[in-house]
């Protein structure tokens, strides 16, 4: 008699067909970048998959993308600097699927400008975007979590919330980590995981014109689903910036030297 050997990757992937197998996932910033790439690979584990965004015509384009792959996933077009909006989606997805088993926190904008050539129009947008919809959506998805002891929330973030880079968006993003790591705690023992990626430079349409070299949106993406089967607080990707991130928490001022520098 034969004998089959499973290696080390198909038993990881049993694992997360088992793990994610019908769970609804609601996936912000859908339409394109860190957002799609995390909704495919979801859907490609077995997970139903809602896609969150603005652009209705790109995020219908990956629902489609995922559907015809013979995966499952709906489109629900939402701006979340829109409080009606949100509660919208929520209440939408959980009409249509009766729960919300995993939020990824994703949409963010962002801008290379400074801080004082930004007018309140463009600040009040990534506060709302980054942080307050993050905010709200968590806020809206804890009671069924909380009531059903099971659920994850995963906040993607950035090296920007670790190593303060852009005055606008590092407050975002730090505002972002620091209310993710806090609320971990506060619901450790009610059966939700709640964890934050911060990816480093990331080629998506964000990052159009820097001159760093970048891996493409689907490491991040991977990084988010592996947290299905290993939950941890903080992870960041690609994992060669965790360097700079030790540097940025021990020798500030060290940093302050060396991005002094440099133009971003």
């Amino acid at each position: 008699m034969s004998v089959v050997k499973v290696t080390k990757e198909q038993q990881y992937v049993l694992k997360l067909e088992r793990r994610l197998r019908d769970e609804v996932v609601l996936v912000t910033g859908a339409s394109s970048g860190i957002g799609a790439a995390t909704a495919r690979e979801f859907a490609r584990y077995g997970a139903q998959v809602v896609l969150a965004a603005r652009r209705v015509d790109a995020l219908q384009a990956q629902v489609e993308a995922i559907t015809n792959a013979g995966q499952r996933a709906v489109a629900v077009p939402t701006d979340l600097t829109d409080d009606k909006q949100i509660k919208r989606l929520i209440a939408q997805t959980q009409e249509q699927f009766g729960r919300i088993d995993v939020l990824v926190n994703n949409a963010g904008v962002g801008s290379l400008r400074s801080f004082a050539s930004l007018n309140e129009e463009e600040i009040e947008q990534m506060m709302n975007v980054n942080l307050r919809g993050a905010l709200l959506a968590t806020h809206a998805v804890l009671p069924g979590m909380i009531e059903r002891r099971h659920g994850a929330i995963i906040s993607v973030a950035s090296l920007a919330g670790i190593v303060a880079i852009s005055p606008m968006y590092s407050a975002t993003k730090f505002g972002l980590r620091g209310f993710a790591l806090s609320l971990r705690r506060e619901v450790a023992k009610k059966g939700i995981t709640v964890s934050v990626v911060s990816p480093g430079y990331i080629r998506t349409a964000m990052s159009t014109g820097s001159r760093f070299p970048m891996p493409g949106p689907e490491v991040v993406a991977r990084a988010i689903v592996d947290l299905m089967l290993h939950p941890r607080r903080e992870i960041i990707v690609p994992g060669y910036y965790m360097p700079l991130a030790g540097i940025a928490q021990t020798f500030p001022a060290l940093l302050d030297a060396a991005l002094s520098r440099m133009r971003f």
